[in-house]
């Protein structure tokens, strides 16, 4: 029998914003926005407050997880790559229009950012690029 950590993730706050919901763990960030919902300047604040609250001096990730369909201000990515603690922001949905918008947003962000399929190889990629940012 192994004795030892777990692997169960906890989740250190989750809010619940008007836009839906996100998610903080201990060194990454999950937003499940609610379908038709539009993220605009405004509220890429909220989110971006939220990350100050809780990675002030940490680096941190950041994942997208996209279940349901919405609309993205371009503009909210000028302000999103300004933040130096940022280290990986995934994209996560099986939907091919949302891997079209990716390259759009891909243009506006102009840090690195990755699409996926999968949650769990997303969440991978992110705990990899915040560590390796520590070294």
């Amino acid at each position: 029998m192994k004795v030892g950590q777990s692997k169960k993730t906890i989740i250190v706050r989750e809010y619940q914003l008007e836009i839906g919901k996100v998610q903080v763990y201990d060194n990454y960030m999950v937003s499940i926005f609610n379908e038709g919902a539009t993220l605009t300047l405004e509220r890429a604040f909220q989110i971006i407050g939220i990350s100050e609250i809780h990675f002030r001096d940490k680096d941190f990730g950041y994942i997208s997880l996209r279940k349901n369909s919405y609309a993205i201000d371009p503009t909210v990515y000028t302000y999103v790559r300004e933040m130096e603690n940022l280290k990986a922001f995934a994209i996560v949905s099986m939907k091919e229009m949302d891997m079209h918008n990716f390259k759009i947003e891909k243009l506006f962000y102009k840090k690195q950012m990755k699409f996926f399929i999968e949650y769990n190889n997303a969440l991978v990629w992110v705990k990899r690029r915040v560590k390796d940012a520590k070294k």
